[in-house]
Parts: structure tokens; sequence; C-alpha cells
């Protein structure tokens, strides 16, 4: 059964349980370079502009086009091997009126940003669209830009050894991790080790020459804000606007991201608890929902919490975490999920039709590029059950982020080098930058944005969402009226403005979006294909 790391998955239908979430959602790293790169000091190599051709999206709405364009594999080397990256657009529906090219991002890493692009009429507001030709690109080793591609029983062999319990399992996932590392090197080549964010706003750069425009306009969730903030630092003159919707904080140490991880996460729950208490059309409502999540938490460690099927499912502690946390996405699903833990407490055998197996993995980008933009190596099993200690005191109900956990264990002794390894923001020169950070975010934590923009300085303006979820612009109409007014005319709102919480009120099938018809198209670009596990 070949692992991946999950992308936002969630509860379903009623009655279903995602169990087995989220290792690597929705984020990446930040910044190149172990030190400051000199802002705008190199050229980025032109390949001249970019050739369009007409192309359709899915839903078969707005126009269209895509195209490619050559960019070095090792920018050190900009006239040695070249990787193609994949491209669409959504032209401006008032071209008349048109601002130029708004460059997206969804988050990862992994996430397709040309499928963001060609969801776009769903995605975005309407003012947006009229106004700017949505460009989005697919990563390098991402999608359609030449995949990283792993050996699929290495990934399995990885992910049965992310949660070491002593010294010998520790050095047990070490070699997975380097036999790993290596498979993807030899079934893909040098772009293996070439994956760091800094490579990608280099790439970035060039898909700004060849679409001629001297400043582009930007928009990045999630890891698609560690592309935007070392954009911002390396070519600051050649920004327009810039959005960065629920930031990354590359200054932390390994254990400063474990604490704030967990502490995210633990918080984000609660929430959800408090709601469930005071919304009497939550299937856990006159429950103490934290007591809830406690004793299933133990019944898993003893192995007594058993999904009925042939053959029956332990369900794991490592499980609930994982589905606490994907559920803490996005409040939508919170009508599904209470159910689901209802229904996993009664072992109710209508859960267990969720539990399906996983495909054989090909593309596998997560670690290849978290593990060359983070140096999370640990000396000893001990610091790592220390760590452990301390993170289930800080976070009784829930007890650690899978997320973080995972990104650290699943690092250790990776064969590429890190060459982008952690440290503080050194921006200068840019326009505004709107950052937005919702203060109940269980990937990007509230204090990473709020840290990020004290790092940045003058040029952050901090917006603040006060509601839980992880991505805001499809979480709160105020905050989506904040960005499209920015990107647009340039205006910022006052710094220190808080948007409030916006909570759900009935089931939804579909993920609507609060602000207006929008529907969030986040879980569908990272959360699916190689990257989904439901077991």
């Amino acid at each position: 059964m070949p692992y991946h790391p999950p992308l936002i998955p969630r509860a379903k239908t009623r009655g279903r349980l995602a169990v087995g979430a989220l290792v690597a959602a929705l984020f990446g790293q930040l910044l190149a370079g172990t030190a400051a790169a000199a802002p705008e000091a190199d050229r980025t190599p032109s390949a001249g502009r970019i050739a369009w051709k007409p192309c359709e999206s899915a839903p078969g709405q707005g126009k269209f086009e895509c195209a490619t364009i050559k960019v070095p594999v090792d920018w050190k080397r900009p006239h040695g091997a070249t990787v193609d990256l994949a491209l669409a657009r959504h032209l401006a529906t008032d071209p008349a009126r048109r601002i130029g090219s708004l460059l997206v991002n969804p988050g990862g890493p992994g996430g397709s940003g040309m499928d963001f692009a060609l969801a776009a009429p769903d995605a975005f507001s309407p003012a947006l669209l009229a106004r700017f030709d949505i460009v989005g690109f697919d990563p390098r080793g991402v999608g359609r830009s030449t995949p990283v591609k792993c050996d699929g029983d290495r990934v399995t062999a990885q992910g049965a050894l992310l949660y070491p319990d002593s010294a010998r399992s520790l050095n047990a996932l070490r070699a997975a991790n380097r036999a790993l590392g290596k498979s993807c090197r030899d079934l893909t080549g040098p772009l293996a080790d070439h994956m760091d964010t800094g490579s990608v706003v280099r790439d970035m750069d060039a898909i700004r020459a060849g679409l001629g425009e001297k400043r582009i306009s930007y928009y990045g969730v999630s890891y698609g804000t560690a592309i935007g903030q070392q954009y911002a630092e390396r070519y600051p003159h050649r920004i327009r606007a810039m959005t960065l919707d629920s930031n990354m904080d590359h200054s932390l140490s390994d254990w400063a991201f474990q604490k704030t991880e967990t502490d995210s996460v633990e918080a984000s729950y609660g929430q959800f608890a408090d709601w469930c208490a005071r919304t009497p059309s939550c299937a856990l409502h006159g429950r103490d929902a934290r007591a809830l999540f406690d004793s299933l938490h133990k019944r898993a460690e003893t192995g007594e919490l058993v999904l009925p099927g042939d053959p029956p499912r332990k369900v794991t502690p490592q499980d609930l975490q994982d589905v606490a946390l994907s559920n803490m996405y996005d409040p939508a699903g919170w009508f599904d999920f209470a159910q689901a833990l209802a229904e996993l407490d009664a072992t109710d055998p209508a859960a267990a039709r969720s539990l399906r197996r996983f495909g054989e993995p090909t593309e596998f980008p997560f670690f290849p590029v978290m593990c060359q933009d983070y140096d999370f190596t640990v000396p000893s099993y001990r610091t790592l059950a220390r760590y452990e200690r301390e993170l289930n005191r800080r976070a009784p109900v829930t007890r650690f982020s899978t997320l973080g956990w995972t990104v650290q264990t699943g690092c250790q002794d990776w064969p590429s080098e890190v060459s982008n390894p952690q440290r503080r923001l050194r921006v200068d020169g840019t326009p505004p930058i709107l950052m937005t950070n919702s203060r109940f975010d269980p990937a990007t934590p509230y204090s990473w944005g709020s840290n990020a923009a004290r790092q940045i300085g003058r040029e952050a303006v901090l917006l603040t969402y006060d509601g839980v979820g992880h991505g805001d612009y499809w979480l709160s109409p105020c905050a989506r009226t904040a960005i499209d007014t920015y990107l647009t005319t340039l205006k910022t709102p006052s710094k220190g403005t808080h948007c409030p919480a916006v909570w759900p009120t009935a089931p939804s099938a579909q993920r609507q979006s609060p602000s207006g018809d929008l529907v969030n198209p986040l879980p569908d670009l990272v959360g699916t294909g190689a990257y989904r596990r439901t077991s």
C-alpha cells in the first residue's frame, strides 16, 4: 500500500470518515540561499516572449491560453540543461480595462498553478477576472512541469516509519529517507536536486520576462507565500502588487516550527469544540468534543479503536490526529466532521466505507522540495522523544501536529543538499505587500504571518481574519474584498485591520465559499492525484 503525503482531505459526505489526512499540506519553504540574495543583482535569461496557444478548461468557462517556457535546471548554470514549465492563463474579461498579469500559486508544495488558473472563473471574483490575465504555472518538478518521480516501494517504506518510537526505528527511517531520495534522483535526474524555492523564484521571474511585463501582480496562498516572500526579497522593483495569504515563516528553528504547528492545531480544534457546544445542529452538541477526541485517541493507543470490514481496520492515533488537522482547513466541513467523530465513537459500519486503498505513486515532489529548504536534523531519538513529550503537554487534546512532525522526520538524512535553510526575511524597496492570516490556521499559524510581517517591516500590511481555516480569500468576505480592492486599486486596508469570523450554519455538499458564489479550489488543486492518502 504505497504512501503519499496527503494534501487537504476532509470529511466527505454524512456518515463517512476521511481517516488519514494531511502530512504535507499547502505549505512550503521560503527564500533561497544561506545568505540574503542581493535584490535584482542577477539578470534573468530571456527566452523571448511566451508563445501562447488557445486551450480549454474542464468546466468550459472563460477564454484560456496555454504555453510552456524553458528554464535552467540549475540556475547556477544558466546555459546548461533545461526543464519545460507549463503555464495557463485566463484572459481578462474586460480587455479595455486590463491592468496586467496576476500570477497565482495555490500552495503545496505540489499544487498545480496551471490548474489554479484554469479554475479561475469559479475561484476568483468578477472584479479580478475583469482586470487581470490570471496566470498560473506548475512549478518545476510538479504536474505538467517534468514531475519528480520516486520509487513507490520506497515511498511506502518511508511512510511506515515516519513516527519512530525508538533509536532503532529512527535509524531505520533515516535509511528509508536516504533510499527514497536516491530513487527520486535516479528516476527524475538532476532536477530532483534543484527543487528549492529559490529556483522557483528565478523561474517565476523568467515567466515575468516572457510575459513582457516590467512589473507583475501576484497572489500566493500557503506555500505560494514562500515563493512570493522570496520574490519580493530578490526582485523588489519588479512587483506591482503582492498578496500573501496564509503565510510561512522561514526563520523558525525545528523546535519553534513544531511548537507553533502543534499550538495552532490544538487551538483550532478548540474552536471546533466550542462551535459544536453552541450549535444545536452539530452532531456532538451536548457532548464535550475535547473529551471525546481524548477518549478516541486513548482507544487508538491501546488498539481498541477498530473499524469493521474485511479485514477489520485499526485506527491509529496518527489517523485521528491527521483527521483533526485536515478538517480544520475549512469550517465548511465541520458538520460532516462532527458526524464522523460521533460514528467513529460508536464504531458505525458506515464509517468504514471511506477507508479505501490508495494507488501506486509516480509523482512525489513534496519531500524533494521541503528537504532542500529546511534543515530539521535532530541528533538522536532522545531529542525527538523530548519534543513529543513537550508537544503532548502543550496540546493535551490533539497531542501534536502530524504535519509539522512528518516534515521533520521525513527529511532526516535526505540525500539532497539543504540549499535554502531557514533564515530571516530581508525585504526592502517593494510597494506595500498585503499579508493575511487567520487567527486559527492549522497549517500556517497566525504567529507565522505576524512574524513574517515584522521581518518584512514597513512594506507589510497584515490583515487578520479572526476565524478558523487556511486560505482567507475563500473563508472571509471581508478578506476577499480587501484583497480584491488592493490588487485592483493598490489601496491597502489600514494596518491592524481585523475581519470577523465566519461560522458554518448548515451542512453543505459543496465547498461553497462564504465570499459570494465562489468555490474554494484548494482541496482539488493540492489534495488529489498522487498526493491523497485515505487509509
